[in-house]
């Protein structure tokens, strides 16, 4: 079932692939990696969506910890950004509006619980699992949307996470930051077309614009924690990934196919000197804290 092309022996998989099987089947992305999932694992697809709601749960379990309580990690540099920025939104001082900071603050929440040892779930890594999250519950809650569309989006999310490891790479030790929150935005920004109706086509769109915006995203974590600025670059992938879902829903095309744009990302991350890799050797890494 899964679509791709044969590279020296091995099938590499396309978004575009993907997309095409979907629509020549009119089934959205979700119903085809979910397919492709109960095909590869034996699981029904019952239990899969069940797996899936189980994961959903931990996600908001997470998101709403970081928000209750402020999370503060053993190195000091965690110190409840997030509880701080959800209690200014309360207060009515957002700048836009308060869905935008509730979801710069959500992203940065399940970042902190994940740097404090809570329980998260890497979507793709532990040190961008605030992206998805985030997004989804966020813009599902402003729509009134059920839970089985958040579920259908997660699966669109993770079909999206499979190719750019496919394609490129979700390490930030390989990739830099691009490969980590950049990828993480992609997800987001994918799901959230269809979460919201999208067409196959356009979820594609979202995926390119998104790493269209990160591309070059250097992995600088000071002390070699994911701390800073791992958390707070989970809000900027989850602004990222509202913003390239709502131009791809618009009906705006890219100029390049999500599969050209994450090719690129593998390019650009092989090219970046090895201190912007994840070594704590470069960027503000470097920078001793005030």
């Amino acid at each position: 079932m899964l679509q791709g092309v044969k590279v020296i022996g091995e099938e590499k998989l396309t978004l575009g692939g993907f997309i095409a099987k979907a629509q020549a089947e009119g089934k959205p992305l979700s119903e085809i990696f979910l397919a492709g999932e109960s095909e590869k694992t034996g699981a029904a697809r019952e239990e899969l969506m069940e797996r899936m709601r189980q994961r959903a749960a931990v996600m908001r379990a997470a998101l709403e910890q970081g928000l209750a309580v402020p999370q503060c990690s053993r190195s000091g540099l965690i110190k409840g950004a997030a509880h701080q920025l959800h209690n200014w939104q309360e207060m009515g001082a957002s700048l836009l509006c308060p869905a935008f900071t509730r979801l710069t603050a959500r992203a940065m929440a399940v970042g902190e619980v994940n740097a404090c040892m809570g329980k998260i779930v890497a979507a793709p890594t532990a040190g961008s699992s605030g992206v998805l999250p985030a997004v989804l519950f966020t813009v599902a809650e402003e729509r009134g949307l059920p839970e089985e569309r958040i579920l259908s989006a997660l699966f669109t999310a993770g079909g999206i996470g499979m190719v750019i490891d496919s394609l490129a790479t979700l390490s930030g030790a390989r990739g830099g930051c691009e490969a980590e929150i950049g990828s993480a935005s992609a997800m987001a920004a994918g799901g959230l077309v269809e979460m919201m109706g999208g067409l196959p086509a356009q979820v594609g769109d979202a995926v390119a614009f998104a790493l269209k915006n990160i591309l070059g995203l250097i992995c600088d974590p000071v002390g070699g924690l994911v701390e800073i600025p791992c958390v707070k670059r989970n809000a900027l992938g989850a602004l990222n990934a509202v913003s390239a879902a709502e131009i791809a829903l618009a009906g705006v095309t890219s100029t390049f196919s999500a599969d050209q744009v994450i090719e690129a990302m593998g390019r650009v991350g092989k090219g970046l000197p090895e201190e912007f890799r994840e070594t704590a050797r470069g960027g503000l890494a470097c920078l001793t804290p005030r």
